[in-house]
């Protein structure tokens, strides 16, 4: 049976989703483009052999519709012949662009293929595609839950609640993954990774001297007294420091089989292995990475002990402290750049950010295994696991 490799992967540096951010001058169909015509000249491969490119975008809305994928490709100087579709599941799209991208390969439907993604967060902000008094949920999913669905905050306010985490706990998480972004940075680890656009050669979010000192001083960013009300459990420990930010960027990799990577003279930076999606209990809506995890370890025939690298994504310190709980993983091996809350979390982007992060660092620290995981609003998660070549 044919595998699916990836040889090459890149990303923008990552930009605060806000006005004055580093790269909210930046078209989001440009963002993408940048990092397509990035990943061919690296590669060196001729765009017209590219089968498809799948692109994630969460805000399918503004600058932002109308298949952004397809004119990305097109920015991107790519034939025209080349063609493009955009996908969401939300926070997990570009990783479910990965998936879809390395089944057609291995099906045999594709050669050659991108899968990537794209946010602007400042030019297109979140619930940008709700118009205000509209219900995208309809009757049947308000019959289902009678007392309302609640937003992504509250759940990870009743995640924390759940597995008794700590304020403590999460902040000192977030402060190590900017400890290990930083580190990152001046280590020179994300220079193979990053493409510097528009002189922007750095995550503007990661900070060098965070501390928990200063995390303790900041207010509950979800507080309502209705939610409270409801779950009167929360101990409302959330907070802008502990949960990731809003941000602008893309990504993009590039994926084909062993045989035609043999056949272009590409190198492969890992194969990807396995892959799962799961659905779970759309309140608390961010604990699939759990029976997303071990879904898609049964499926690779591995175990937790096999698994030499995690990148599970940063949304908020409580998912990842949870899934750590559930999964029994040594935190070590966690995120070991930096995850979201310190490098951002570009909605769209951070799927294939995360891969881009991952392959990078299984190369750098000569990793068999690794496994990526994301959590998703309506209760979805994404799962796969990447071999090192």
């Amino acid at each position: 049976m044919r595998d699916a490799v990836i040889v090459e992967a890149v990303r923008t540096p990552i930009g605060k989703g806000r006005p004055n951010g580093s790269l909210a001058h930046v078209h989001p169909v440009e963002l993408l483009a940048h990092t397509l015509r990035t990943l061919v000249e690296r590669s060196g491969v001729d765009p017209a052999l590219i089968d498809d490119v799948i692109g994630g975008t969460v805000d399918q809305v503004g600058e932002q519709a109308m298949n952004t994928t397809r004119y990305a490709v097109l920015s991107a100087g790519f034939p025209e012949s080349v063609p493009a579709t955009t996908v969401d599941r939300q926070c997990g799209s570009s990783q479910q662009a990965v998936h879809f991208a390395a089944q057609g390969v291995i099906s045999g439907a594709y050669d050659l293929v991108v899968a990537c993604g794209v946010e602007s967060m400042s030019c297109v902000p979140m619930w940008s595609n709700v118009p205000a008094g509209k219900d995208p949920f309809g009757p049947g999913v308000a019959e289902r839950y009678p007392e309302g669905l609640i937003p992504q905050g509250i759940s990870a306010e009743l995640i924390a609640a759940k597995w008794s985490i700590s304020r403590e706990e999460m902040d000192a998480f977030a402060v190590e993954s900017h400890r290990k972004a930083a580190a990152a940075w001046e280590s020179g680890l994300f220079a193979d990774e990053v493409a510097p656009l528009d002189g922007v050669t750095r995550d503007e979010c990661v900070r060098p001297g965070s501390s928990t000192e200063v995390l303790a001083g900041l207010k509950p960013a979800y507080y309502d007294p209705a939610f409270g009300e409801r779950f009167p459990q929360i101990d409302w420990n959330v907070t802008a420091g502990n949960a990731s930010p809003v941000n602008d960027g893309a990504s993009a990799v590039l994926i084909t089989s062993s045989e035609t990577a043999a056949r272009l003279g590409l190198r492969p930076l890992a194969r990807l292995h396995s892959f799962a999606v799961t659905g779970s209990d759309p309140l608390l809506m961010l604990t699939g990475v759990v029976p997303a995890s071990e879904k898609v370890l049964r499926k690779a025939s591995l175990t937790l002990d096999d698994i030499d690298l995690f990148e599970v994504n940063e949304a908020f310190s409580s998912v990842v402290l949870a899934w750590r709980q559930e999964m029994g993983a040594d935190l070590s091996k966690v995120n070991v750049h930096g995850g979201a809350i310190a490098i951002g979390h570009p909605l769209g982007a951070s799927g294939t950010r995360l891969t881009t992060t991952l392959v990078h660092a299984m190369r750098a620290r000569g990793a068999r295994y690794a496994l990526q995981t994301m959590c998703e609003a309506g209760g979805l998660a994404n799962a796969m696991v990447l071999e090192g070549l």
